[in-house]
């Protein structure tokens, strides 16, 4: 059984057949007045298109419909073919949110991404880890990973983006780093219906490329959005039951995250980097930065300061106890780590 967060969405091609259920009265008179040869079907009707922009103008042509119908009309475009279990049928609303953006969508779809590293350093400023992000690929469309998740969150594909994401960091790992060095990957709670069910793939990535569970560690983010705290610790839970450990960014970045911290307890907490920002010179972020480092290493975590950027910063850090720093400082993100990825050299 797979849930709909979990479903998988086909490509939609410049040409092929776009399927409607229910096949109202209204759904083919106004298909037929705005000249489409209409096939009825057992479950809706059909209408085929030779370009993307026909398809494009075809939805367009239905927003006359009554809510009603609206409401309930569902979409399934296909090469031609009859829609299969595969084929995932989309909501109306959903549909045309992803026609209008089709740009952003066509790059979710297919998978038109690829995984930058950024090193992660020690006390001695050597490369234990990386931490994955998502980029463009070369010549392709460009796009911030905000907006790009913004856009998979509008059109229904923020779990599939967040699932195809991971396996691109995941795959990116095994090509560029030995086994040892840990791998920061993010990952969204809301895309996450059902741990088990939905993190499968995930952990079955992991085993066909031969990796160790021990060197990942998975990263929450949208941590000032999490509602479900109980949610979260239970996908926690069915991470560490695999031998991955578990991160929750941005901590500092609000009163919330202290409490999600602590109920949460995570093998990792990543400091936002409001709080690294000319922390050697400002008293107060002193003070958080040392209350937040304490909390986490009374229950066993290891800290991580972000963005860091002065060499002061690094030393004030460092000088607290803070065991782990990321940031321009030690390197920017890139398509490939070092020629010896525990090496401080880092690739322009």
């Amino acid at each position: 059984m797979i849930c709909d967060n979990c479903s998988t969405f086909e490509p939609i091609e410049d040409q092929g057949t776009v399927h409607m259920k229910p096949a109202s009265g209204e759904l083919i008179g106004l298909l037929a007045l705005n000249g489409y040869t209409v096939q009825k079907n057992n479950e809706g009707c059909a209408v085929n298109y030779k370009e993307l922009a026909e398809l494009i103008s075809m939805i367009k042509c239905l927003q006359p419909l009554p809510l009603k119908i609206r409401q309930e009309l569902s979409f399934c475009v296909t090469g031609g073919e009859a829609p299969q279990i595969r084929h995932t049928w989309t909501p109306m609303q959903k549909f045309e949110l992803q026609m209008e953006h089709y740009d952003m969508v066509n790059v979710i779809l297919h998978k038109q991404f690829t995984s930058y590293m950024q090193p992660i350093v020690d006390h001695f400023e050597q490369i234990v880890a990386y931490e994955f992000l998502l980029r463009p690929i070369e010549g392709g469309v460009a796009f911030q990973p905000y907006e790009l998740f913004e856009t998979a969150r509008k059109t229904g594909l923020h779990s599939f983006l967040d699932r195809a994401a991971r396996t691109c960091a995941i795959e990116t790992s095994a090509e560029w780093l030995p086994l040892g060095v840990k791998r920061f990957v993010n990952f969204l709670p809301s895309s996450i219906y059902d741990p088990q069910m939905c993190l499968s793939h995930t952990f079955n990535t992991i085993d066909r490329l031969h990796l160790d569970p021990r060197d990942f560690v998975f990263e929450v983010v949208e941590t000032e959005k999490i509602d479900d705290v109980k949610h979260l610790q239970s996908i926690f839970e069915v991470y560490r039951s695999h031998g991955i450990s578990v991160a929750m960014d941005d901590v500092g970045a609000g009163y919330s995250t202290l409490e999600q911290m602590i109920r949460l307890k995570p093998d990792y907490v990543k400091i936002d980097r409001s709080l690294i920002d000319h922390c050697d010179r400002n008293a107060a972020q002193q003070k958080q930065l040392e209350m937040i480092t304490n909390m986490a290493h009374d229950f066993g975590a290891m800290v991580l300061a972000e963005g860091i950027e002065r060499r002061e910063e690094f030393h004030f850090c460092r000088d607290i106890g803070i065991e782990l720093s990321q940031g321009y400082l030690f390197g920017k993100p890139s398509e490939r780590p070092p020629r010896d990825p525990h090496s401080q050299l880092i690739y322009s």
